[in-house]
């Protein structure tokens, strides 16, 4: 699936998926990354959406953003909430869906400049 590109002045966008890779501008990404406007983190650890432990999202909390997207593949499956308590606790909201919907709601959150990150499983 590609994306049209934003403008780069927006920050961090998604200009292509597919169920091995993502492509962030020039980058190509075939793993679970976390992407927020100005950061990517290409070495987030989760790799199945079942597989997420509390400590995954212990990793964005430190973000401090104001909402998180998780992308959890081509299905969406939703975590034990113990998993994510350390988020709601702090007040940032989170938002489960597909890989492909965090992808484009992403962008459209970027381009709106909110303070947003997503997490994506590939």
């Amino acid at each position: 699936m590609k994306f049209s590109v934003a403008d780069p002045g927006d920050g961090y966008t998604i200009h292509a998926y597919s169920s091995t890779e993502l492509v962030v501008g020039e980058l190509h990404f075939d793993s679970s990354i976390i992407i927020l406007p100005d950061q990517i983190i290409s070495d987030w650890p989760a790799r199945t959406a079942e597989q997420l432990q509390a400590a995954d999202f212990e990793t964005l909390l430190e973000l401090k953003s104001d909402l998180v997207l998780l992308g959890t593949g081509e299905r969406q499956h939703f975590p034990s909430p113990d998993k994510y308590r350390c988020l709601t606790v702090a007040g940032i909201g989170l938002e489960i869906m597909t890989t492909p919907a965090a992808c484009r709601t992403y962008n459209i959150l970027v381009s709106e400049g909110r303070k947003v990150a997503a997490a994506l499983i590939l």
